[in-house]
């Protein structure tokens, strides 16, 4: 898969097939778009994921809202679903106010070389948001681009969105947001060191700083996977501010691999989130707290069946 960022001067060389959006949390109805690119592959169409170097929301006023899903964790998804291509449009004062007939013709018809076009109903393009599904078919039969809009994906009869996605994440509800991504919400990053007190209790810690920008469940003990040197660990998870031994508001995971001696500093893990155990609480002392995680520890070990 190539990656195409920091520029607007690029044309492809074959013909292409073309999903727009900014695929945060990349749900399962953003997938269903992507599955339905990889047919036009048929005609030798190449895959082009168009996205945005940055959230366009940090251009428009609005407060730029924590990502389900960092830019790498989009580029790898993406390239796991065959995708040959992702633009990542650079989102700027002059680039904002591209007009969306302009939007077809000159970036899609002649840069893109788009036969085709796959979107939801909700698909917004071009200044101001004005372009829409109407304007692009529209456009489409004129220049010869064929556009497939699939409805909206649902579950329990409402619609799935990355605003939907974002709630049910923020609530802890990750049994829900499984279910709206296909797969476990994850954290990804390196292993940095911590206090160490997790050691000196008898339960020792994979400490995280998640990146800045990504959102993050709310505060609590979570039963967890962790993928690490290619292998999957069971383990349970705490995301928060340890407030019984730290005055210090940097928000961490540190992450209990159950039966893990391995010692794995600066290394890359991923940690999938399941199930959310009970909420983070500042407890008495550290002796209230080391028998508080034993009992996390021993539930941990039951959900998994370990």
């Amino acid at each position: 898969m190539e990656i195409i960022t920091g520029t607007t001067k690029y044309s492809m060389k074959k013909d292409t097939v073309v999903a727009i959006g900014k695929f945060d949390g990349i749900h399962v109805g953003h997938q269903s778009i992507l599955k339905a690119m990889l047919k036009y592959k048929e005609w030798d169409y190449q895959t082009v994921v168009f996205t945005f170097d940055k959230p366009p929301a940090s251009l428009l006023g609005r407060e730029a809202q924590k990502d389900l899903s960092t830019k790498e964790e989009k580029r790898d998804a993406f390239c796991k679903k065959g995708m040959d291509y992702v633009i990542e449009f650079p989102f700027t004062e002059e680039t904002c106010k591209i007009e969306p007939e302009d939007f077809i013709r000159t970036i899609l018809k002649e840069q893109l070389m788009a036969k085709a076009v796959v979107a939801g109903p909700d698909l917004r393009f071009g200044y101001k948001g004005r372009g829409d599904e109407e304007m692009l078919k529209e456009e489409g039969a004129r220049l010869g681009i064929e556009v497939a809009v699939l409805p909206k994906a649902t579950y329990n009869g409402k619609e799935i969105s990355s605003t939907y996605v974002r709630k049910e994440v923020e609530e802890g509800n990750m049994d829900v947001v499984r279910e709206l991504l296909g797969e476990p919400y994850s954290v990804y990053g390196k292993v940095v060191h911590g206090n160490h007190l997790g050691h000196k209790i008898g339960m020792p810690t994979v400490n995280m700083i998640p990146p800045s920008n990504k959102l993050l469940p709310k505060s609590g003990v979570y039963l967890s996977k962790t993928i690490c040197c290619g292998q999957v660990y069971n383990s349970i998870s705490n995301i928060g501010y340890k407030p019984t031994v730290s005055e210090e508001r940097q928000i961490g995971l540190e992450t209990h691999i159950y039966d893990f001696q391995k010692d794995i500093y600066e290394e890359n893990v991923k940690v999938l989130l399941l199930k959310h155990m009970r909420d983070e609480k500042k407890f008495s002392g550290v002796e209230e707290l080391k028998e508080v995680l034993e009992r996390d520890k021993e539930e941990g070990r039951k959900m998994h069946g370990i």
